[in-house]
């Protein structure tokens, strides 16, 4: 053991074996990239400049796209420097922070779609207590509870994987630091890291999904009984979106960190973390502006206004 070094750097293969056609993939990543950024930053600005979307729901709504905007820029930047340049390096530090924000937003967004699921509750289930209960005020406060509790618990989360010992080999077999990858190139033992981070991940994944589970339990129950077919279409039409964007995340995630770790398999966990890393974030803006009538319509009249000042 006297003769092992610390590493201070690790080699991100990413799309290593695709370096001869790398031009396909770098305009790929870039138009997701660039889809994710318009995407999420048109929902941001459309509720925004809308006084009839300022709602609790588009209020949340607006913290998803930024929150997609940020989780997309945590990995899609740096693949599409190693597409180009072929450096495939990050320093240990680098690798750390990367991975703080990646659990962070991940973390966040997982409260965020609960918080979401108990606002379409209250608005379908308890409507005449709806303003009472998702005051400004509280949502206010439920939102920094997502922010700061993902941005604790992934602190600790990063600090006890970056506090093993890591004397080499220094290669992730992975397009960013994530925990598996890494946690496998620790030279110390991490049996006991391995139960801490499933446990906390099953809390993180388990505890909001129940919660939402259990919301649209009882979402169900009462668009049944409702009698207004106009009524039904539209808390239809919300719900459909956000359960769509919980069975992409959610889908993923817990196939790729609740799995036993005699079942991993790096391409399978490459394409996961792909998919909901890097595709979601691209996706959650078509879903909702597609689903949702609210925000089509308010689109398409932020769309003639500016036609009408192009003709002035």
């Amino acid at each position: 053991m006297s003769n092992q070094t610390t590493v201070t750097s690790f080699l991100i293969l990413g799309f290593s074996a695709f370096t001869e056609v790398w031009l396909p993939y770098f305009v790929f990543f870039l138009f997701v990239y660039l889809v994710t950024l318009m995407g999420n930053g048109a929902v941001v600005y459309i509720v925004h400049s809308d006084h009839a979307l300022h709602s609790p729901m588009y209020f949340f709504l607006c913290n998803l796209s930024i929150l997609e905007t940020v989780y997309s820029s945590v990995t899609l930047p740096n693949i599409l420097k190693n597409l180009v340049s072929g450096d495939k390096r990050i320093s240990f530090l680098g690798c750390a922070i990367q991975m703080f924000f990646f659990l962070f937003l991940g973390t966040t967004e997982c409260l965020l779609l609960a918080i979401m699921a108990f606002d379409r509750y209250t608005a379908i289930c308890q409507p005449l207590f709806y303003n009472m209960v998702m005051s400004k005020q509280r949502c206010g406060y439920l939102s920094a509870l997502a922010w700061s509790s993902g941005a604790l618990l992934s602190l600790g989360q990063t600090t006890f994987i970056f506090t093993l010992t890591y004397c080499g080999p220094n290669v992730i077999d992975h397009f960013f630091c994530d925990i598996p990858p890494v946690l496998k190139l620790a030279c110390s033992e991490t049996y006991l890291n391995e139960i801490a981070i499933f446990s906390v991940c099953v809390a993180i994944l388990l505890t909001p999904f129940l919660l939402i589970l259990a919301s649209y339990t009882r979402i169900i129950s009462t668009l049944l009984k409702m009698t207004s077919v106009e009524k039904r279409g539209k808390a239809y039409s919300t719900c459909v979106s956000h359960l769509t964007s919980v069975t992409l995340f959610y889908g993923t995630a817990s196939f790729m960190y609740l799995r036993p770790r005699s079942l991993y398999s790096l391409h399978t966990d490459r394409f996961l973390a792909l998919f909901y890393s890097v595709v979601t974030p691209m996706l959650n803006p078509l879903i909702y502006s597609l689903r949702n009538q609210e925000v089509r319509g308010s689109l398409q009249k932020i769309i003639k206004e500016i036609h009408i000042l192009r003709k002035k």
